[in-house]
């Protein structure tokens, strides 16, 4: 699947979908750092993709990058907000306290 993906990009079909299909696929095959630069990719297509913010701060978490991970929580709450995208901005809420409770 991750090479069918890697295959389509540059093509017609390269935009925010196949790379946040890019970077789902590569975070549940344990490859967080490779989806995180996926899931940028992704958001430089378009910046008001809730679900791609969503999974790039759960991709950065599990790199170890908690400051980014808490960056990309709090943008995509913002986003999330101002797109009515109450369901994802509710759930990166809760990401974020964990994280924050957690400290570190």
């Amino acid at each position: 699947m991750i090479e069918t993906l890697r295959a389509q990009i540059g093509g017609p079909r390269d935009g925010a979908l196949l790379r946040y299909s890019l970077g789902n696929a590569l975070l549940a095959a344990g490859d967080a750092a490779a989806a995180a630069e996926a899931l940028r990719a992704a958001l430089a297509f378009d910046p008001r993709y809730s679900a791609a913010w969503k999974l790039l701060g759960r991709a950065l978490e599990q790199t170890g990058d908690r400051p980014g991970a808490i960056a990309a929580w709090r943008e995509g709450i913002v986003v999330a907000e101002a797109r009515g995208d109450v369901q994802a901005g509710k759930e990166m809420a809760v990401f974020l306290r964990r994280l924050e409770k957690r400290g570190g």
